[in-house]
Order: structure tokens, then C-alpha cells, then sequence
């Protein structure tokens, strides 16, 4: 995961919490240009990020997120309770989750649990879907070879019959 936030403190208290609680993997990053940095180097399955930062604020980064790395799971921090950086986060950075600081840490890491539950299920929807079109690929060259072969049925007994 990659941790990001203009205070160093909020980076360390983060960072310990994922890895009191979870042993998470996580990087760390002091601005969105850091952020992009790690993210075009490392593997990194979810992203959490501060609102207000210098430069670029964090639904700048996480827009800039979604359109390179899709896959990224987005969830933001901010002390600002302003309705409308929420729906602009939600709407333009396609985040999961919005927390205003102070956050309840319990809370914090359930959403994290879900936004890696989330990815792997995902994952296994790609890899399934991959397995199903080599299925498809290896039938069609089968019907190729051998013609009506994949025009199975059922007998009434339950047999199977090749028309």
C-alpha cells in the first residue's frame, strides 16, 4: 500500500497502524509527484492519501491514479469536512472511501481489509475470465477439427449424445 501525506507525523502513525495491526507492506510518500514515483516502480495495490497537500492535492493524485493504474484501490484522508471535496474525491478520483481526520482506526483498517478483499477478488474475476477464453479458443479449434463436436446434449437417461 502506499501511504500518502505532507506531515511526516501522519505518515508514521500510519504507517504503524497497518503494520501493528495487519503487517501490511507499505511505502510512503511526501507529495503527489513522490507518490506517481512509487507508483510507476512498485507494485502497489492500494493507495491512501490527504486532501490537502501542496502543489497537487490529493483528488488531483487520485484522478491522475485512476486513469495510469486502474487496478489501484483509492480511499482519502482529509481534515476538511467540506461536502464538496467529498464528492469531488468520490466523483473525479473514483474512491472507495472518504475519512475526515481524525479517523477511527478501526474503521480505517476495515476499509483496507475490504479494499484488498476487493483486489483479490478482481484479480480472480481477470484470471477466471482468461481461463474461460483459452476454454473457448481450445473448443472453437476442436469444432474446427472435428465438426459439431461441442453440440453436445443430454439424453433423456442422462447419457450424453453427439448430434
Amino acid at each position: 500500500m502506499l501511504l500518502v501525506d505532507d506531515s511526516e507525523a501522519m505518515l508514521n502513525a500510519l504507517t504503524r497502524v497497518f503494520k501493528f495491526f495487519e503487517e501490511y507492506v507499505t511505502h510512503t510518500a511526501i507529495d503527489a509527484h513522490s507518490a506517481l514515483e512509487i507508483l510507476g516502480s512498485e507494485r502497489i495495490d492500494l493507495i491512501i492519501t490527504d486532501q490537502n497537500m501542496p502543489k497537487i492535492s490529493g483528488t488531483e493524485l487520485l484522478n491522475t491514479v485512476r486513469t495510469l493504474y486502474p487496478e489501484v484501490m483509492r480511499i482519502m484522508l482529509t481534515g476538511n469536512t467540506d461536502i464538496e471535496t467529498a464528492k469531488q474525491a468520490i466523483n473525479s478520483g473514483q474512491i472507495m472511501r472518504f475519512f475526515t481526520k481524525p479517523f477511527d482506526e478501526f474503521e480505517l483498517l476495515i476499509a483496507v481489509r475490504y479494499a484488498y478483499e476487493q483486489r483479490k477478488l478482481l484479480n480472480e474475476n481477470t484470471n477466471l475470465r482468461k481461463v474461460i477464453e483459452n476454454q473457448k479458443t481450445l473448443l472453437d479449434k476442436l469444432e474446427d477439427i472435428h465438426p459439431g463436436i461441442t453440440k453436445i446434449n443430454l439424453s433423456d437417461d442422462g447419457a450424453y449424445v453427439i448430434e
